[in-house]
């Protein structure tokens, strides 16, 4: 009977995802559309009229004498009905091709824009699944090369003095005049046959080829409510967060999710990253590491103190109940075994440099128990921790505690967490919860939004019992989850402990700091009609100034999956505009100039940020070019100079995707707090924000300790290690002259 279920379970998973794979093939049209044609025709051939204009009488003549002059009027419907289909997609492809209308001031749409919008609506009416869009999306282009070194040179000119940036226009105009116009002809060339000309790229070189951690250097976290903890029993947190989980990808499986779009419009965004969310690992090689994605997996991976753990989530092709998922947990945590000899620790190879756990993997994890419990934790849904420790703004130091928090979610004991997988869930003991995702397969929007279907889903749709427990019942004759078996040689241990001394050094030197900015929020930003992220913008960069006297090249994540396959690029927010602001505003100049200042300066970033997505970015052009180069053998002393600048100030807005899961007015106090990242530059800051509501914008910010001229708290000015990075008081006193 159990296997029958099973059977039954993955027939119906084929013919649904055969069915989706028919409807997503033929959008913007309908399967049942190609009845209509067919009935169409057969009824103006009954009428003596022949609206192929003799094209079935050619297709006749062409097969056997015995094929019946109706099934060839079906042959003739079937292939008018697919060509109908193509000019429908290739007419929403040229339609969502059209991008003038985001550089349209609000209220002011042109006459283009006026007949383009109802067109997307007519060609987008039906109700599309996750993936529908895919064919029609455009392909991300290439920009002229004049126009993107001519934007280089106009983003640096502030950080250069004369000298240097007459030094770097003499690069510029060499390299655009010669090798520049080699490389971009090459670059033309990939695009016309690759979907994406940047995208597998971007996947390999920055990602996957990355020998150092991926642990703080590419990793990043997602937390939990701020105020809130629906329910302090761990295992009932973890039953609930797995289920929701679990329900999230039974719709990416389904394609039941809606399509993500530019928000306030009918404009679809690219969904290709959702296919790796689940079952996905990157696997460690010598020269680069690889990902590997798995059709579906029924069981996820357990870390508690020390041991692993293979959790079945199905029974007979049964979701377990969240109630039984708990009594599975708990069964972990009643479990009094002790770690096997190394095992304890091997997360620790995830967590250092990337050759070293390669040579491990391949020479001792390639055979016997090893292999087939790596197998197991590599094919899991997803990688689970039930950690030992409590987290949370809580007690006598909410502040400090929230910065452990950050801390403990970005790296844990660096040996707790399994980097490798596509993302990793943490349970900690009172019930708080959050997670760690590798970056290589997704950007944090795609992260985002899952973590806020799991919040919503666990809070408001699963719900805990009076007792704190999770809803359902179980089933007596569960199996037991299964403890893996490991054999780590003296030699594994030795590059354990080695691998785990290389990213203890690292999560040492992180300085994390979290704060809630409670003053005001995008509400009262909007009233002096100034977009929110331009303000905090210019808000970080009075902030870099005032900590360190000088303006930075800064980087600000933008995506581009108005594309398909789109993934970022990079907002040079450091404009001419935003440095006169300051320079001004620090200098004492009158109220009115600084506000004339500030308004040119949030209308210049937001120009900056259209262009980054609709494609005329300056960055990630650049580095294809300079990826060619390498292919071509050829130095480039422009394009080295450009790839090797520092980003000391790294920043990010983590969207709110799914407003209409979170009743922020009857439940002010599930609000989410967002996540970060590490530092790209050792002597910079990463800065991430998530804005709430109308009134509440949520920081995590980031420095390492090594650096004396950096400092993420602000209670650290009690030290006098550092000039204090006062991001508060900058907000405050730019909207004083904003307002």
């Amino acid at each position: 009977l159990h296997i029958s279920f099973v059977k039954l379970s993955r027939g119906y998973k084929y013919s649904t995802r055969q069915q989706n794979s028919l409807i997503k093939g033929v959008y913007p049209a309908s399967p049942s559309s190609w009845l209509f044609v067919a009935i169409g025709i057969l009824a103006t051939m009954y009428m003596q009229s022949d609206p192929s204009m003799g094209l079935i009488t050619k297709i006749q003549q062409h097969l056997p004498l015995r094929v019946h002059n109706g099934n060839v009027t079906l042959v003739f419907s079937t292939l008018l009905w697919l060509s109908l289909i193509l000019a429908l997609r290739f007419c929403l492809k040229l339609l969502l091709s059209y991008h003038q209308w985001m550089f349209e001031k609000h209220g002011r749409m042109s006459n283009t824009t006026k007949v383009w919008v109802p067109l997307v609506r007519l060609l987008s009416s039906r109700k599309p699944l996750l993936y529908s869009y895919q064919s029609s999306l455009p392909h991300l282009p290439v920009p002229a090369i004049q126009d993107t070194v001519s934007r280089y040179l106009e983003s640096v000119r502030p950080l250069l003095t004369d000298p240097e940036f007459k030094r770097m226009s003499d690069l510029a105009n060499e390299f655009e005049s010669n090798l520049g116009n080699r490389l971009q002809r090459y670059l033309k060339l990939k695009a016309l046959w690759a979907t994406n000309y940047v995208s597998d790229w971007w996947e390999e070189y920055v990602y996957l080829r990355s020998r150092g951690p991926i642990m703080v250097n590419s990793n990043y976290y997602g937390m939990d409510f701020l105020y809130v903890t629906p329910t302090s029993v761990q295992a009932a947190r973890a039953g609930n967060t797995i289920t929701a989980l679990l329900l999230y990808r039974r719709k990416v499986n389904r394609e039941e999710l809606k399509p993500s779009r530019v928000p306030g419009t009918v404009i679809p965004l690219c969904a290709a990253q959702c296919e790796r969310m689940f079952n996905t690992t990157r696997t460690p090689g010598v020269e680069t590491d690889v990902l590997q994605h798995w059709l579906d997996s029924e069981f996820v991976a357990v870390y508690h103190r020390g041991r692993y753990f293979r959790l079945w989530v199905y029974r007979a092709g049964r979701l377990l109940s969240p109630r039984e998922i708990e009594d599975q947990i708990q069964r972990i945590l009643d479990d009094a075994s002790p770690p096997l000899p190394g095992e304890e620790k091997l997360g620790a190879l995830t967590a250092g440099d990337r050759i070293p756990w390669a040579q491990m993997r391949k020479q001792y994890f390639s055979s016997g128990v090893n292999k087939r419990s790596l197998d197991i934790i590599e094919r899991a849904a997803f990688f689970v921790t039930l950690d030992d420790e409590e987290q949370g703004m809580r007690g006598d130091d909410p502040e400090g505690n929230l910065d452990r928090y950050a801390k403990s979610l970005l790296h844990g004991k660096c040996y707790d967490r399994w980097f490798d997988k596509s993302f990793s869930v943490v349970i900690y003991k009172n019930g708080k919860s959050g997670l760690n995702a590798e970056h290589s397969w997704a950007d944090a929007p795609t992260v985002a939004h899952l973590w806020e279907y799991t919040l919503a889903t666990d809070a408001f749709q699963l719900g805990y019992t009076e007792d704190g427990h999770c809803k359902g019942d179980v089933e007596p004759s569960l199996p037991q989850p299964q403890r893996l078996v490991w054999n780590i040689p003296a030699e594994v241990q030795a590059q354990v402990s080695s691998s785990l001394a290389v990213a203890q050094a690292l999560a040492d030197d992180v300085d994390c700091h979290v704060f809630p900015f409670r003053e005001f929020g995008k509400g009262r930003i909007k009233k002096c009609r100034v977009s929110p992220d331009a303000f905090i913008q210019i808000s970080l960069q009075l902030a870099y100034y005032r900590d360190r006297g000088g303006f930075c090249l800064t980087y600000e994540a933008s995506m581009t999956r108005l594309f398909r396959e789109g993934r970022t690029e990079t907002v040079r927010s450091c404009s001419n505009e935003s440095c006169a602001f300051i320079t001004a505003l620090e200098s004492g100049e009158t109220e009115e100039e600084c506000r004339r200042l500030f308004q040119l300066a949030s209308e210049r970033h937001q120009n900056l940020y259209r262009m980054a997505m609709t494609g005329a970015g300056i960055d990630r052009h650049l580095f294809c070019l300079y990826v060619v180069s390498k292919y071509l053998g050829v130095e480039s002393p422009f394009l080295k100079e450009v790839l090797s600048e520092p980003w000391r100030l790294s920043t990010s807005q983590t969207p709110v995707q799914q407003m209409n899961l979170f009743d922020l007015k009857n439940h002010p106090d599930f609000i989410s707090l967002g996540g970060g990242f590490g530092p790209v530059a050792d002597d910079g800051y990463g800065v991430s924000y998530i804005i709430v509501g109308e009134d509440m914008v949520n920081f995590h910010v980031s420095s390492k300790y090594s650096c004396s001229q950096t400092v993420s708290n602000v209670s650290v000015i009690q030290t006098q290690k550092a000039r204090m990075f006062i991001l508060a008081l900058s907000i405050l006193k730019c909207w004083f002259y904003a307002d």
